[in-house]
């Protein structure tokens, strides 16, 4: 399975630019909503990505956006397009 990394822009920790950037990051569709909502639809389709596991590197941040990412990640473990976050070390 191929892998695809994707990073989310240093200094997005804020929930509004954290919603943003993770969005940037995967070029979630124009209609993305940026909340918390939107981003697990957007996270557990990641239909206009190749298949293959799609690794999310995020340096952390909104307790709310961390709890959905783990959701997704946990959601998306298994299937064509799978979604594994992760944090810097």
């Amino acid at each position: 399975m191929k892998t695809f990394r994707h990073v989310v822009r240093p200094g997005a920790r804020s929930k509004s630019a954290a919603l943003a950037a993770i969005g940037q990051a995967l070029d979630f569709p124009d209609y993305y909503g940026q909340n918390l909502d939107a981003l697990y639809d957007c996270l557990t389709d990641l239909s206009w990505l190749p298949a293959g596991e799609h690794v999310l590197v995020w340096e952390g941040g909104d307790e709310d956006v961390e709890s959905v990412l783990a959701d997704a990640e946990a959601a998306m473990s298994v299937g064509a397009r799978r979604l594994t976050v992760r944090t810097p070390d």
